[in-house]
């Protein structure tokens, strides 16, 4: 039996925030199930189980909302690994698997489609391709039971308009949230500054808008305040949590500070944002307002634990948070043989039994 849980749309309305467990398609990867460079989700039909799992994981951490696994499960990726025919049983079946832990948990279930990887503003006819992504992957997502529909990684504003579009039209009426990657930095790879292309989705009645993926905490937080300003609606932030500056904004653009090369995207780990990090962020965006709030490529379950808890959460997993009084060289009571060996762990002593 289904129990019922209060909408988004609702939530929203009451100044509730949401938190939202994404990053599929790299901690899946991560854990060996999923192919980095095609990032095709195949793994909802070749291990439903490790999915689930992940599920479940972001909602011990204290996410609101599951979100099905079907980020680029759309015909154009799948196309790319020869399995265009799984494409309805991938979709339906990654709905089906994020229903039943959303129903399990009191959770919110949300669809999910996000940039085709074709757009192209200037061709009629891939226009009309991308419409037919959208269509069937939202009518589906309405199939599945979805209790709202995630639109991601748009750099195009006009690709966003079209995933808005679909929402609206084949949905049955459930809300959108609609968030742009900044791959341009401050504007849309169609010209459209970052603040006005969040506008005019809001204007067009997406229920909640703002940023994903690309940037991260450092770099995302002074952009979500430009479009605070403008955006008067629930605004949604989910960085990717690596360490983003203002020379390197996006973490496609990280450099590894031991090599001097590019990291993007297997050597990203050296540059990983700390919990402190995420901690911070988390905080900055509650006291901007900030509604819709998560974590994109690379977030695992400790790091939105800390967004959790700074949005006043107490999530099942706090239950293992780090207790570092217990810690036998890092607690309150230590003998002398533990704050000896403490003294040469931390570089304070001379090391190779040396320590004094």
């Amino acid at each position: 039996m289904v129990t019922y849980v209060t909408g988004l749309r609702e939530r929203l309305a009451n100044g509730e925030s949401l938190i939202c467990g994404e990053g599929y398609l790299w901690e899946l990867e991560r854990r060996g199930y999923l192919q980095s460079g095609v990032f095709t989700p195949e793994v909802v039909l070749d291990h439903p189980e490790r999915v689930t799992n992940l599920h479940e994981e972001f909602v011990h951490a204290g996410s609101d909302i599951v979100e099905a696994f079907t980020y680029y499960g759309h015909r154009e990726k799948l196309k790319l690994i020869g399995r265009e025919d799984d494409l309805e049983r991938l979709n339906l079946t990654a709905l089906r698997l994020a229903r039943e832990v959303a129903d399990a948990h009191g959770c919110l279930m949300a669809g999910n489609i996000c940039n085709t990887t074709v757009y192209t503003a200037d061709d009629p006819a891939i226009v009309q391709g991308v419409r037919a992504i959208f269509k069937e992957q939202v009518e589906w997502a309405a199939q599945g039971g979805a209790d709202l529909i995630i639109g991601e990684t748009f750099n195009d504003l006009g690709e966003a308009k079209l995933a808005l579009e679909a929402i609206k039209k084949y949905s049955n009426g459930l809300p959108a949230v609609i968030t742009i990657a900044c791959y341009f930095f401050d504007h849309t790879s169609d010209g459209v500054p970052i603040p006005q292309a969040l506008k005019e989705l809001e204007d067009l009645g997406a229920e909640v808008v703002g940023i994903n993926c690309g940037r991260g905490p450092e770099t995302m937080m002074p952009l979500l305040r430009e479009c605070r300003k403008v955006c008067k609606g629930p605004l949604a932030a989910l960085p990717v949590p690596f360490r983003t500056t203002e020379k390197e904004k996006t973490f496609h653009s990280l450099t590894d500070p031991k090599t001097g090369k590019g990291a993007y995207p297997l050597d990203l780990s050296c540059l990983q944002s700390s919990r402190s990090d995420i901690r911070q962020f988390a905080r900055d965006a509650r006291d901007l307002g900030v509604q819709y709030i998560g974590l994109c490529c690379g977030g695992s379950s400790y790091l939105l634990r800390e967004i959790a808890v700074e949005y006043g959460r107490h999530p099942p997993s706090m239950k293992y948070a780090p207790n570092l009084e217990k810690s036998f060289v890092l607690g309150n009571d230590l003998n002398s043989q533990s704050a000896k060996v403490w003294h040469a762990m931390s570089g304070k002593g001379a090391g190779n039994g040396g320590a004094k």
